[in-house]
């Protein structure tokens, strides 16, 4: 697979992880989809099609961590193109809200302002 084949999938996997939607975020009234939210830090692909996606939790408590790694699992794998997929998460420590997009930003803020909630600019 050349360079910019391999920079065609893992845009690709970065789309198809959007349309998986973070439970804490529909749980709490604007869903938004793992690239959206900024909980995807990188997605390689190998010349073979292995891909590894790099996952960032917002929380070291994360109980979503197994749904995440099924849901990613099951999305890329039957992508075209796509021979394995790896899950790595980190700990937890590192997600800020300014790492959502700024369209989830923005639907974020409205929400709690909606409930009268001040939402802080990001």
């Amino acid at each position: 697979m050349t360079a910019t084949a391999r920079e065609r999938l893992a845009a690709a996997v970065r789309r198809e992880l959007d349309t998986i939607g973070d439970p804490c975020s529909v749980a709490a009234g604007t869903p938004m989809g793992l690239e959206s939210m900024g909980l995807i830090e990188s997605v390689d692909v190998d010349a073979g099609g292995d891909v590894v996606v790099q996952l960032r939790l917002t929380s070291p408590c994360c109980l979503n961590v197994g749904y995440f790694d099924v849901e990613i699992r099951r999305a890329v794998e039957a992508m075209e193109g796509v021979r394995s997929v790896e899950v790595r998460r980190d700990i937890g420590l590192d997600w800020r809200p300014d790492m959502m997009s700024p369209d989830a930003r923005a639907r974020r803020r409205a929400s709690l302002n909606a409930r009268g909630i001040r939402a802080p600019l990001m």
